[in-house]
């Protein structure tokens, strides 16, 4: 095979219409082989391999340049150098590797023992843990490990310490996934990113797979797919529901721990990435030789075509090689202790912040090379919008805390393509101090999970929830105003995939988890759930109308609030997943949206869309529910003048300290003014709408509010109460009028810009 010296970078595999340059990183490395894989099986049954050595290195990066290869041409790598796990080394050249710059993957491991660098049998201690090595990878998303393995179990069970050479040198080949060259030219048209302002944003998590697996119009062959996400029935619902971005779970190519599919199940939500540049083929309907790629990137552009973005659930914290009883499939045979964070002074086990076995090592210019490199692809080649960072605070690490001044935020801020999309944390981990909700540098979002929390306490009658829940409801200023950030900081949401659906979060007080097989022992246990009177289904037509008002009620609390809603999918149209809070292994019906079959959704569910979709449409309507400005309140205003905010009481008084320290206070009245809003139109003509009142009862009787003085307006007309799923007659109401809230409701009232203040 003719071979030329190539470029050391880009890294990866880059076919250039003529030719495909190879080029990979790998400091410990004495000599590479590329690995050109056929389809056709040698005498032994496996795929035929072709061999070609790397012998150009430049800055520690092995490259060559093979003229006339191109696209749909499967590759690995096989990596000599040294196996010394307590030095941190763990290269094994029997192991076939994926490239971490690989554009798409060809296959799924299957859990066979050539995976491996050890013997199955060798120590009663490995033996035990073989079975869950890749297993303890499966909850990667909230740091839950299924199995319970970790560096700490393993240590204190009196397993020997690492061997010195590999044990197992049996070749991987074809038991592994293969890296593939992709054809990186696809006509985007005129497709343009849609560009929303966080303000305006409705986000909406979906799961690719899970969206469409059920959905009666998309055909058989495009269900669970990319093309089957981008079908015109599934597209059509989202832009009817009115979001304006989709935030889809893990599309990084994932593996699908054997250990799980053994058992029935799978790795679903896909926390367990392999290939932080490859769309995951398991989501593909035409193909896993490149196909996938050009696949996702149709999904793109038919959801733009829609005004709808793509925001991806990324998970850089770590990999799906696990801990250190785990495979050998590309990072840990290729630069073990430059791509992973190890304990200090005992370099043969990992610094685990995630619950998964190990953790990238951020302070690597390697790995942070890594997470840019695959960033700024996903948003110039794939064309995506914006990212959600599960377990971000591990990005934070640059040593052993969480630091906002770290490397990894500062090579973001400075990046001119990543600092410009959408980028969103989830603000936590699983170490010493990872809780870092309202930590985040001003350029990034969080997922406000103390929003999820209160707004869960108040709406099920938890006493003392007023002050905290005024804070969420207005945008956490107590939580992101100090650092100089603004509402849209604030990535509010009530449910999401980790926890029970919205439903379920009404119909359950405890988690149903039997079906993932762990004995219930996985999954939160304080869900802040009410299952309003009855465990699970029930045909109590009181307990279900209940339901239905709480519902209506965390969705139109949710849309009211300042911040950016994110709406988990199928929330919209009931979906439950039977009480399980951790559906991770679930890729059936306990966790796919249910459409209603042939005959559509039933009243009960239709009604819940109808409502989900005009409080979407109210919020896009009226810019004061979308401030990008935090309110000034009382205290911001000078005397004699109507606050942009102002919180009353069933009497219409005014809220003093002793009514917001009252534990048993379950009601409140909220004025919102939109006469002289501080913020411009892209014009910069000011903004003005109308005002609003906002009345919540969260206790368990019917209140009768007193609409406050004239001075906040004369006249009132409702606009949506979630005492029933219908939308409401426009009563009308004046100042000091009563009006009575049923229990457990949400009323909201306008007064229309021309209707300013009473005389």
């Amino acid at each position: 095979m003719q071979t030329w010296p190539g470029r050391p970078y880009p890294l990866g595999a880059t076919f250039d219409g003529t030719g495909t340059n190879f080029a990979l990183f790998s400091e410990v490395a004495e000599k590479v082989e590329l690995c050109l894989i056929g389809d056709d099986l040698d005498e032994e049954g496996r795929p035929r391999e072709t061999r070609v050595l790397l012998e150009d290195v430049d800055a520690h990066v092995w490259h060559v340049y093979l003229p006339g290869l191109g696209p749909g041409v499967r590759y690995g790598y096989r990596v000599h150098g040294l196996y010394d796990p307590a030095a941190g080394h763990r290269c094994n050249p029997a192991k076939l590797l994926v490239d971490p710059y690989a554009k798409a993957i060809d296959g799924q491991v299957d859990g066979d023992e050539s995976l491996f660098s050890y013997r199955f049998g060798e120590t009663p201690a490995v033996q035990a843990a073989t079975g869950g090595a890749l297993g303890a990878v499966a909850g990667g998303s909230e740091g839950s490990s299924p199995d319970g393995t970790d560096d700490e179990q393993h240590e204190s069970s009196g397993e020997p310490p690492a061997p010195s050479s590999p044990s197992n040198t049996e070749d991987s080949l074809g038991h592994t996934m293969l890296s593939v060259v992709v054809n990186p030219f696809f006509d985007w048209g005129h497709d343009r990113p849609p560009q929303h302002d966080y303000h305006d944003s409705v986000i909406y998590e979906a799961h690719v797979r899970g969206m469409t697996m059920l959905h009666p119009d998309v055909p058989d062959e495009l269900r669970g797919t990319y093309a089957g996400m981008a079908h015109p029935a599934v597209v059509e619902h989202l832009r009817a529901l009115g979001v304006t971005a989709v935030e889809l779970m893990p599309v990084h190519q994932f593996v699908n721990d054997p250990s799980l599919v053994a058992k029935g199940l799978s790795n679903y939500w896909g926390y367990n990435t392999i290939g932080f540049f490859a769309p995951h083929n398991g989501y593909t309907a035409y193909g896993t030789r490149g196909q996938q790629v050009m696949e996702f990137k149709a999904m793109v552009k038919a959801l733009h075509e829609a005004d709808i973005e793509v925001i991806l659930d990324v998970v850089y914290n770590h990999t799906a090689e696990g801990n250190h009883l785990g495979p050998t499939l590309s990072f840990r045979g290729i630069d073990n202790a430059a791509y992973y964070r190890l304990v200090d002074g005992d370099e043969a086990h990992y610094f685990d912040t995630t619950g998964t076995g190990n953790s990238l090592l951020m302070r690597s210019p390697h790995v942070l090379q890594l997470i840019m490199d695959s960033l700024r692809y996903w948003v110039t080649e794939m064309h995506v919008d914006g990212f959600r960072f599960d377990l971000a605070a591990t990005l934070a690490r640059q040593f052993h805390e969480v630091d906002r001044l770290s490397a990894f935020f500062d090579i973001v801020q400075q990046d001119p393509v990543v600092s410009q999309v959408k980028l969103i944390a989830e603000p936590w981990d699983l170490g010493d101090g990872g809780y870092q909700v309202g930590g985040f540098p001003p350029l990034w979002t969080e997922w406000n999970g103390r929003y999820r929390d209160t707004v869960r306490d108040f709406w099920r009658g938890e006493p003392a929830m007023l002050p905290e829940f005024a804070s969420r409801l207005t945008g956490s200023s107590d939580l992101y105003e100090h650092s100089g950030r603004k509402p849209i900081a604030s990535i509010n949401f009530v449910t999401a995939h980790d926890g029970f659906t919205l439903t379920d979060l009404v119909s359950y007080d405890e988690k149903h988890n039997e079906a993932n097989g762990e004995g219930g022992a996985d999954g939160e246990n304080h869900n802040r759930s009410w299952n309003c009177g009855v465990e699970g289904p029930t045909d109590d037509p009181e307990v279900r109308a209940l339901r239905a008002r709480q519902r209506r009620n965390f969705l139109a609390t949710l849309l009211l609030s300042q911040g950016v809603p994110m709406l988990s999918h199928g929330d919209e149209i009931g979906r439950t997943q039977r009480g399980n809070n951790n559906g991770y292994c679930q890729d059936n019906e306990i966790t796919w949206m249910d459409w209603g079959g042939a005959d559509g959704l039933d009243e009960e569910r239709s009604s819940l869309l109808d409502f989900a979709r005009r409080m979407v449409e109210i919020r896009r309507a009226h810019p004061l529910l979308h401030r990008r400005r935090f309110f000034q309140g009382p205290a911001g205003t000078p005397d004699g003048e109507i606050p942009d905010i102002d919180w009353f009481d069933l009497s219409g008084s005014r809220m003093d300290s002793t009514d917001w320290n009252q534990g048993y206070a379950q009601s409140v009245m909220v004025f919102l003014g939109g006469d002289d809003l501080p913020e411009r139109d892209r014009r910069g003509e000011p903004i003005v709408d109308d005002s609003f009142l906002l009345l919540l009862n969260a206790s368990d009787r019917a209140l009768d509010f007193t609409l406050p003085v004239a001075a906040y307006g004369a006249t009132w007309r409702t606009l949506v109460s979630t005492a029933d799923g219908a939308e409401p007659e426009p009563l009308t109401y004046r100042a000091g009028d009563h009006l009575t809230v049923s229990s457990f409701a949400t009323v909201l009232l306008v007064r229309a810009q021309g209707e300013a203040h009473a005389g």
